[in-house]
């Protein structure tokens, strides 16, 4: 088996679903954002996913797939199987002096115990992902929104208004320049769809 360590059923569930991945087709992009959207500011992963998926003409062809959730979960690793490269969304408190504006950072697997099953950060995601496959995370990415107002019942701040106009713009960038696919990098179906 190519899949080492962990529980012998759990990797059996990695290794089908790692197969199933290379068998079928899994889109190359993930953008996977992260938020309530009953809770105002909270909610700007989620509306970001809604824009892009209104706007979905501008990425015609370009092999995305657009998934939110109120929170990460060590399940989303199987999410990431068969991914060229992966975008996080979530909101998030702006520090002191940064200006209220979107952030776009990449992201590396860090493990770590400061983490639970029940939510963990998009960096501890990845070391889940690598520790599940024994393989490589893909590249990923963190879309940092900020949000001032978190309250149960809050619409969205202006503030976050804003900031949401160019974390579009951002993300919309950054699906751009990561599906320029060459044929080969397509699975053999898709392929022969062109």
């Amino acid at each position: 088996m190519w899949i080492e360590g962990g529980h012998e059923a759990g990797d059996r569930h990695a290794a089908r679903l790692l197969q199933q991945a290379v068998d079928g087709f899994v889109a190359p992009l993930l953008v996977l954002a992260v938020g309530n959207p009953s809770r105002g500011d909270d909610a700007l992963g989620p509306w970001l996913v809604d824009r892009l998926a209104v706007g979905a003409a501008r990425h015609r062809g370009r092999l995305v797939e657009l998934l939110t959730d109120f929170q990460l979960q060590v399940e989303h690793s199987v999410d990431l199987i068969g991914r060229r490269a992966v975008l996080f969304v979530d909101a998030a408190r702006p520090r002191p002096g940064e200006g209220g504006r979107p952030a776009l950072q990449p992201l590396r697997a860090e493990s770590g115990r400061e983490w639970s099953t029940h939510a963990l950060p998009p960096s501890r995601l990845l070391a889940v992902f690598e520790q599940v496959t024994g393989r490589a995370a893909p590249p990923a990415w963190l879309l940092a929104i900020p949000g001032r107002s978190f309250e149960l019942g809050a619409p969205l701040s202006p503030p976050a208004r804003r900031a949401l106009d160019e974390a579009v713009g951002l993300a919309d960038g950054w699906i751009r320049r990561r599906s320029r696919l060459r044929r080969r990098d397509l699975p053999a179906p898709i392929q022969e769809w062109m």
